[in-house]
């Protein structure tokens, strides 16, 4: 088996192999493995020191910044306090300046009492309590040999827990799933015990020895969670519940959050009370000494462990699940299933390349809660403008604040000076407008990324660049808003440029320094200080001297007045497409390019409306690049609504050019704020109007750029039913590329 070894993260520390109760379903005791009658009762000072010193060698061999160690058993509190102790001070002695080190502890609860708990509090030891729910339920299986009750002790046991001076040791509830019981009345009991957390577990079961279906239903399992999540959703979700979190985090493309499902590879090891190192302890349901792995703590390294053939199996992520999985669309959600629960014994199906004895259950939790989700609720951006550009914005607020935060100082008073400039724009409603429209311009994200680049890899000059570059916009922040305060705005080369405005020289080529702008009218006023004289200069008039502006232009069919694109080849952020920026444009040219553009654009209202000005979801900004290929649009790498463009393109070209730009761009901002898709490249898809395969990403963006084409062009329309089709049962879709793909339905 292939792939770099995977280190363990998380040990099952076996500290007493004995149980104080008798519940029948218990994988311990009461299936195919049965290794336990031959290991010592409890946990020898030898084992406990070599495991100590084998998993702190493990831990700084990989460098982990944390391990987790989970006191189990059995029942790990027979092992008594006293030994208790004991491993805690061996582990915490072995990890001191190696890793943090996470301890917890799974218990019945029927021992634990303050006496414990002070130990626990000691050490951090995180306390899990098994209970099944209301009386009922917990004593269907979680009884004394004698058939006496445990509800009772085990309700004490977490009303310890919730005391003021343990609480921060509750790690939560686990409880056991069985069809019998009621769905609701089960959950009632449980939120009732206020627990941070509760991890509902499907009963270990195989192909060889299924769950028990009292009505033959293949969902029944499924049925039961889906009622509980109904109760739970019904309730307001009051507390978290692991296995509604991890489906809900998967199909929004994060990771599984619980070992039972999703696809992340295994970092879970078993050390027996002799010191044996084993898998996985559920695979004590399927056969006798399927965990085993002939290895001990006295002998081997967790490194020969986690090179184990049947570790390794359970690491491979997609590659370790059956075809049947692989071809299944909620596979990423499930991940195939526990392990365990792959297991068969019979003919050609031998061994664990199988789907899960819960498959058709595990599908329709994984379904059911996708239908209880509302996708709009997951990605908002997805579905309308305004969240798309609130969405932006926020990402590159989000940039600024980084970038003020690793300067930590750095800046000094011109970046400090800059910064309280920022908060006295934000102050008024003007001001804040102003600083919205210099922040949602697109060169302002590249700025930042260069920034914050410069910044971390110690360029010189960098945090003094920063801080002229904050004043810059604010300057022009400051315009746009028609606010009186005069804003120190360096210029260089000769060359004061207000990002959105435009260029200004004030100076001879290759001088620097500072001048102070300030609004005025329908222009700015520019100084050299605060007592020379100020000249005026008005935005929109290409006939002053030195002054190029920016160049605006409307949309035909714009939605409302003033609604339209800029020209921007003064930025000098522009540089961030694939193709070169060209050279600031003459004004006869500028004027063909805009002149080309607007009729460009009225071809789009006038063939393709839905595509048109009215569809945009803000400003764009072109930008003239040289040796672009006619028809193809470059996207800016970095903020939304940059579009670089051949300057010399015919309208009918540019029409094609800008649609596809749009639709690129729309995309590109997509993926920046929203998950669409999870697990990109583990499948390969058709493209069909170019008989190729591809990754998903590389489909869904190239679909939906065939769209708007298709509206403008019937031609494009070839090929688009079937990569719809394709998309829409694809493992890779989230709920808010569902969304999107429900959406491209509509429009097609």
């Amino acid at each position: 088996m292939t792939g770099p070894l995977v280190p363990f993260r998380e040990v099952v520390l076996k500290v007493h192999s004995r149980c104080d109760l008798a519940c029948d379903h218990c994988y311990v005791y009461e299936h195919a493995d049965q290794s336990w009658r031959t290991r010592p009762k409890t946990i020898s000072d030898e084992v406990i020191f070599r495991t100590a010193q084998r998993l702190a060698e493990h831990a700084k061999t990989h460098a982990l910044p944390s391990v987790s160690v989970i006191l189990h058993g059995g029942e790990p509190l027979l092992a008594g306090p006293a030994r208790l102790r004991r491993i805690c001070e061996e582990l915490t002695s072995a990890f001191d300046g190696i890793a943090a080190l996470d301890l917890r502890i799974h218990t019945n609860g029927l021992q634990l009492s303050p006496r414990y708990l002070d130990l626990f509090s000691e050490y951090d030891v995180k306390v899990g309590i098994s209970l099944d729910g209301d009386r009922a339920a917990n004593d269907r299986h979680r009884r004394f040999s004698d058939g006496r009750s445990s509800h009772p002790l085990v309700l004490k046991a977490v009303e310890l827990l919730r005391q003021e001076r343990y609480r921060h040791l509750n790690l939560g509830l686990l409880c056991t799933v069985d069809i019998e019981n009621d769905p609701v009345a089960v959950l009632d009991a449980l939120t009732e015990l206020e627990p941070p957390l509760i991890d509902f577990l499907l009963p270990h079961a195989t192909w060889d020895d299924p769950p028990p279906r009292p009505d033959g239903s293949p969902t029944a399992y499924a049925d039961w969670l889906l009622a509980v999540f109904d109760r739970w959703q019904e309730q307001g979700r009051p507390v978290p519940v692991r296995i509604f979190s991890s489906v809900a985090s998967t199909l929004d493309g994060g990771p599984s959050l619980t070992e039972s499902l999703g696809l992340a590879p295994t970092d879970l090891v078993v050390v027996e009370t002799d010191g044996s190192l084993e898998q996985v302890d559920s695979l004590k349901s399927a056969y006798e000494g399927a965990a085993d792995t002939g290895f001990d703590v006295f002998a081997h390294a967790f490194d020969e462990v986690a090179a184990h053939p049947g570790v390794r199996a359970r690491q491979l992520g997609l590659d370790g699940v059956s075809e049947t999985c692989r071809r299944c669309p909620v596979v990423r959600s499930c991940g195939g299933g526990l392990y365990t629960h792959r297991y068969s014994s019979a003919g050609a199906d031998e061994g664990f390349d199988n789907p899960s004895v819960y498959c058709h259950d595990l599908a329709a939790l994984v379904r059911g809660i996708e239908a209880r989700t509302p996708a709009d609720a997951v990605a908002p951006e997805v579905a309308g403008p305004a969240e798309l550009l609130a969405a932006q914005e926020d990402l590159t607020r989000t940039l600024l604040a980084r970038l003020h935060a690793d300067l930590d100082g750095a800046g000094g008073e011109r970046w400090a000076g800059a910064w309280e400039l920022a908060a006295v724009l934000e102050g008024s409603e003007e001001g804040a407008r102003g600083l919205d429209g210099v922040l949602a311009h697109p060169f302002t994200r590249t700025w930042l990324l260069d920034a914050l680049d410069a910044l971390h890899e110690g360029r010189r000059g960098a945090a003094s660049r920063a801080a002229d570059g904050l004043r810059t916009l604010l300057a022009a922040a400051a315009v746009r808003a028609g606010l009186d305060l005069r804003v120190p705005a360096p210029y260089r080369d000769g060359a004061l440029v207000l990002p959105t405005l435009g260029r200004l020289t004030v100076a001879g080529p290759g001088e620097r320094g500072t001048v102070l702008v300030r609004a005025a009218g329908d222009g700015f006023l520019v100084g050299a200080d605060a007592a020379s004289a100020e000249r005026r200069i008005r935005r929109a008039d290409a006939a002053e001297p030195g002054w190029l502006p920016v160049r605006g232009f409307a949309l035909p069919g714009a939605p409302f007045p003033g609604h339209g694109f800029l020209i921007d080849d003064l930025d000098p952020y522009r540089d961030c497409f694939d193709a070169p920026a060209a050279a600031t444009l003459g004004a006869a040219a500028a004027g063909r390019l805009g002149d080309a553009l607007t009729e460009a654009w009225a071809l789009i209202e006038e063939r393709a409306p839905a595509h048109g000005a009215g569809s945009l979801d803000g400003p764009l900004t072109f930008t003239p690049l040289t040796g672009s290929a006619p028809g193809e649009p470059s996207v800016g790498r970095h903020g939304y609504g940059a579009l670089g463009i051949g300057a010399d393109e015919d309208a009918g070209t540019l029409a094609l050019t800008l649609l596809r730009g749009v639709r690129r761009a729309r995309f590109r901002a997509l993926v920046d704020v929203a998950d669409l898709y999870a697990a990109d490249g583990s499948w390969e898809h058709r493209m069909p109007w170019k008989e190729e395969f591809v990754p998903f990403s590389g489909l869904l963006a190239a679909a939906y750029e065939r769209l708007a084409l298709a509206a403008f062009d019937p031609r494009y329309r070839d090929g688009v039913p079937q990569a719809l089709d394709t998309l829409e049962g694809a493992a890779e879709l989230t709920i808010g590329g569902k969304r999107l793909l429900a959406l491209m339905r509509k429009e097609f």
